[in-house]
Parts: structure tokens; sequence; C-alpha cells
């Protein structure tokens, strides 16, 4: 089992590589196998069906965000105050170092319509999946009023995201000395404070 488990970290480590500095189009199973230090690429196949299925466990295994909802069921009704930090703080984790690779595929995904899709059924589009899903049990446990959770799901990332494009784009939005914690802790109050039940 151990071998199992190492052999897959190590195709991970090497696709994430690969798709950071050849794209998601330039690198290949062949490729990527090379990188990983496999006699086969064949190999790859008994882990992942497909290069877009490898590109999916890259994000998954990268991307703070997508890893702070891997198990959905068990925060479903947990109350919005609890889980809404956590993910806003996985937001924010995007500037640690274990990023940056992360960071040239998104910019790859920029340039490439087909890895832009690719990325944001991965990444982006299962987060606010899961904060539209997650938004709708709220409204029937009766914690947050009725409305379009489409609408409150983009506009809780929305909130979040003029501190991450400070931290990794735009350092002078940075310049008021506002931190992570403090945003954080303003966005969630004002967030919730404009969906509170009635009465």
């Amino acid at each position: 089992m151990f071998e199992v488990v190492d052999r897959r970290s190590q195709i991970l480590e090497a696709a994430l590589e690969e798709f950071a500095s050849k794209g998601y189009k330039g690198a290949t199973i062949k490729s990527i196998a090379a990188a990983a230090g496999l006699q086969s690429p064949a190999l790859i196949y008994h882990y992942f069906p497909d290069k877009e299925a490898l590109f999916d466990e890259v994000l998954e295994s990268h991307v703070p965000v997508v890893q702070a909802i891997a198990d959905p069921g068990a925060l479903m009704g947990l109350p919005p105050e609890e889980v809404l930090p956590g993910i806003g703080r996985a937001y924010l984790a995007f500037d640690q170092p274990n990023t940056q690779a992360l960071r040239l595929i998104i910019a790859e995904a920029l340039r490439r319509p087909e890895v832009a899709e690719t990325f944001f059924r991965g990444g982006p589009g299962r987060v606010l999946g899961f904060l539209k899903a997650y938004m709708e049990r709220q409204v029937e446990l009766g914690r947050l009023r009725p409305h379009d959770t489409r609408s409150s799901a983009r506009a809780f990332v929305g909130m979040v995201m003029p501190q991450v494009l400070g931290k990794v784009l735009f350092s002078s939005l940075m310049d008021d000395g506002l931190t992570d914690e403090e945003h954080l802790q303003n966005v969630v109050a004002v967030f919730l404070e404009g969906l509170r039940p009635e009465g």
C-alpha cells in the first residue's frame, strides 16, 4: 500500500511541474511519466484514467480552497460562522510557496480556453457549486433568509478576492495595512448581516 501512495504522489508532483512549465496542452502523459521517473507512461493510467483526471487531481491536491471543501458532507450542517472563514482562509492561502506552480497553470488557463474550462471545473466551479449547495442548506436550516444562492456564492468569493489580488498581483491594494484575518472577519460579518433571517 505504501508503494501505491508514493507512486501516486510522485506522479502528481511531476504533473504539477509539467503543467506549470509546459501548460495543459504542452504537458503530455509521456512527459509527465518521464518527469516522474516512470519506465512506462502506461503506469499513469493505472492511477488516472486520462490527462484531464490527472489535472483535476493536481488541482485538488494543490489548491487550498479545493482541499477546504474536500468533504462537503461534513460541512453542510455547520453554521456559516464556522464554514465561511475556513473557505476564505483557503482562498487567502493562494500566495503560499506551494501554490507558485499553480499560478503558472492559471496563467496558462487565461491564454487557452480549453485549459480555462478544465481549470474552472476542477477548482472555482467546484467551490461555487459547494457554496451554492451549502447556502441552500443553511436556508433550509433557517440560518439564512431565502435568497438566490447562485448570487450569494459568487458574492462571498467576490468579497474575498480583492485581498487575494492584493497579495498576488496588485500590491498597492495592501497599502492600507488590512490583514487577511481582519479582512476575512469583516467579509463574513457583512455577508452574514445581509442574509440574516428577518425577525
